[in-house]
This record gives C-alpha cells, sequence and structure tokens, in this order.
C-alpha cells in the first residue's frame, strides 16, 4: 500500500487550514509565471541562438537555471548547511523574480544575447531548486502526517493546472501576440503572491530543524535508510531520459507540426489539463502497491512518447500530451510521500533537499546530452532513445521498492 494507508486525508481535509490554502495560492500563480516561461524561453532562443545549432542553444538556455541551484541544494543535503524553509522561499522570490523582470525588459527592447540570457538564469536561479523543496518541506509541516499524501497531491494540482495548463497556454499567447518578454516580465511578477504567503503565513519554524537535531549528512540516512536512496535512482533515471522530449518539442512543433508558439502552448495545456485530473485523483491511488502504481506510471510515460514518434498533427499531439499528464501527475506526490513516510521529522529537510537536487540533476545532465543526441540522431530519433530507456526503467521500480521499508516508530 502507498506509505499513508488509507486513513490518508482528502484534499477537502487538507484546505480546512487557511495557511494550506494561502500557500497553494501562492505556489499556484507563481506556477502560472514558470508554465509561461516554458514556453518563452525556448521560443526566445530560437529568436536569438545567432550560429548556435538551435537544439544546442535550446539545451544550453534549459539547463542553465540547474547549475548553481544544484549545488546549492547538494551543499544543504551533504553538509549541516541549513537555510529555514521560510527564509529560502523569500530569498528565491526576490531573486529569481527580479532577474525574470530584467530578462523580460531587455527582451522586449530586442537588447538580449544568448550569453546574457544563459548567464541570468544561472544566477538568478540559484534558490530556486532548495525553494522548491523548502514548499514541500512548509506545507507538510502544516499537516500530520496522514496529510502528507494529499498535502503532497494538492501540490501536484497546482502544478498541473497553472505550471503545465494555464501557464504554457498564457505564454504560448503572449508570445505570439507581442513578445516572448512579457512573458519573463509576467513570470517575475507572478512570484509577488509567494513572497506574500512567505511572509505573513509560514512560520519561521516550520519544515526546519536545528541544534543537536540536525543529522550530520543527509547521505548518511540515504544509507540508512535504502529505500530512499533508490527511488532516487528511479526518480533521476524517469527525469533523466525525459530531457530529450523537452528539446525535441517545441523543434517538432516548428518543423513536421507546421506550428506555431500557440500551438506549443497548446500541446503543453494539454499536458496540464490531463495532469490536473491525473493529480485530482492521486488520493484514490493510496489503496494500490506503490510497486505498482510506480511501474504503471513509468511504462505508461513511455508508451506517451512512442505515440508522439507518429505524431501527425498539432491536435493529435496535443491529445497524447494530454494522456501523458493524466499518466504522470502522480509520480512526484506518491514518491515523495513514500520517502517522507520512512523519515523522521529532523530528517526531512537534509534528506529532501538532498534526493530534490539528486533527482533534479537530471536536468541539467540530460538537457547536456539531448541536444548533442537530438542534433545527431535526429527529432524523431531522440523521442525513440527517450522512450526505449525510459521502459528499462521498469523493472528497477519494481524491485526497488523491495523488502518494505516501515516507517520508524
Amino acid at each position: 500500500m502507498i506509505a499513508m494507508g488509507n486513513e490518508s486525508w482528502s484534499y477537502r481535509r487538507a484546505l480546512r487550514d487557511g495557511r494550506v490554502g494561502a500557500l497553494l495560492a501562492g505556489d499556484a500563480v507563481s506556477n502560472v509565471g514558470d508554465g509561461a516561461v516554458i514556453i518563452a524561453l525556448p521560443l526566445l532562443t530560437l529568436r536569438i541562438h545567432g550560429a548556435v545549432p538551435a537544439p544546442l542553444a535550446i539545451s544550453a538556455v534549459e539547463a542553465s537555471p540547474y547549475v548553481l541551484a544544484t549545488a546549492l541544494a547538494f551543499a544543504m543535503g551533504l553538509t549541516r548547511l541549513r537555510i529555514p524553509p521560510r527564509a529560502l522561499i523569500i530569498l528565491d522570490c526576490l531573486l529569481r523574480g527580479g532577474v525574470l523582470v530584467t530578462l523580460g525588459l531587455l527582451a522586449m527592447a530586442d537588447a538580449i544575447t544568448l550569453p546574457v540570457l544563459i548567464g541570468a538564469l544561472l544566477v538568478g536561479s540559484v534558490f530556486r531548486m532548495a525553494g522548491m523543496s523548502a514548499r514541500r518541506l512548509a506545507l507538510t509541516a502544516m499537516v500530520p502526517p496522514e496529510g502528507r499524501l494529499a498535502a503532497n497531491g494538492l501540490l501536484g494540482t497546482s502544478t498541473s493546472l497553472a505550471l503545465y495548463t494555464v501557464g504554457p497556454l498564457v505564454g504560448g499567447i503572449l508570445t505570439a501576440v507581442r513578445n516572448p518578454g512579457i512573458a519573463l516580465l509576467g513570470a517575475g511578477a507572478s512570484l509577488v503572491v509567494l513572497l506574500a504567503a512567505a511572509v505573513f503565513v509560514i512560520p519561521s519554524s516550520d519544515g526546519s530543524v536545528e541544534g543537536e537535531t540536525i543529522p550530520a549528512s543527509g547521505l548518511r540516512i540515504l544509507r540508512q535508510v535504502p529505500v530512499t536512496a533508490r527511488l532516487l535512482v528511479v526518480v533521476f533515471g524517469f527525469n533523466l531520459f525525459y530531457m530529450p522530449v523537452e528539446v525535441v518539442l517545441p523543434l517538432l512543433v516548428r518543423g513536421p507540426l507546421h506550428g506555431d508558439g500557440v500551438s506549443l502552448g497548446l500541446i503543453w495545456t494539454g499536458f496540464g489539463v490531463g495532469a490536473l485530473i491525473g493529480a485530482v485523483l492521486t488520493t484514490a491511488l493510496r489503496r494500490f502497491a506503490e510497486q505498482k502504481v510506480l511501474v504503471s506510471i513509468i511504462a505508461g510515460w513511455a508508451a506517451v512518447v512512442l505515440l508522439l514518434i507518429i505524431a501527425p498533427s498539432v491536435p493529435y499531439a496535443v491529445g497524447v500530451f494530454f494522456l501523458g499528464g493524466v499518466i504522470y501527475a502522480p509520480f512526484t506526490p506518491v514518491v515523495y510521500t513514500v520517502v517522507q513516510a520512512v523519515l523522521k521529522p529532523e530528517e526531512q529537510q537534509p534528506v529532501i533537499t538532498l534526493w530534490g537536487a539528486g533527482s533534479a540533476l537530471a536536468a541539467p545532465v540530460g538537457l547536456a546530452l539531448a541536444g548533442p543526441l537530438v542534433q545527431g540522431v535526429g527529432t524523431l530519433g531522440g523521442l525513440v532513445v527517450s522512450a526505449v530507456l525510459t521502459i528499462a526503467l521498469a523493472p528497477l521500480a519494481a524491485v526497488g521498492l523491495r523488502p518494505r521499508v516501515e516507517a520508524p516508530a
């Protein structure tokens, strides 16, 4: 069974706490901005890449926000460095918001270059990864253990609705009608709501540990609780093998599908609508064994990538990504709930931050590899490689959760 068991809270029960609703509102608004950036960045890159091959330019731009962010997250997981979740969210909102607004203004003035875009995203996103983990830690600290699956599921619902449904549609429209810069400007402004929620709603101690309760190393805890390490390997591979899709999609839309920015936005919106449905249904999965859930998600996503290979039109691609969203949405809430269920409260921040960093490290590594891969084998070849490698993860996920590790007393 999923680690929380049948006594898990419903979404409605978790939302009775006004603090939960306020933080989720801030998270949702900021996710709309991030969803617009998903569309704006590759399209802006295609405008300014110059002599740099388009796949390599897109992979460099998409990877740059992860580099310093990953380094900070690993520092927090591998050492005794601790930054309270509330402070991390505030720092991320201030720095990333300011950088996105600046990039938006430069893009609208046609005064931005590829090196400036990459460098600004590199520096401006330094707190992003730790800040995302901080949101999860702060939210799950507001509910008891039996409310964690609902809290994690609500974060997934926010991501599905805002990041993958509303945000890409807004980004596609703004990019097609105006300029990719306006989407970046809006994304920076969207962080104001999350900043307010962090300042006024999250207690400074929520989700943090201090003093002698701080474990020496998140890595040591991973060794002591093997299920968390095994899941990290599975999630890293799942994210890594997805990255060719990130590089291929804008090229597929501009090429064989004969689409534009709005088309790309519609495809991501299809994913978001499907993911919203999948996220809403996440709490129903608590009655199934976690091995079956994770294996089904991994195999199902691989099938979606294979279907994308034969996409004859934009509407077909929208339908395929809708199905992908339904399949993918429960993945993150389920794996985080399993991980949190086997950790003590004082182990949460170092392990969740390290675990999140390790799984997210797949993004820059995958994007760095995906650019040359797609350049070498083409868009369809890149999708084939992604699907085959993803399918290979299914048996690893099945074995990785055996034997079951019970939560500590």
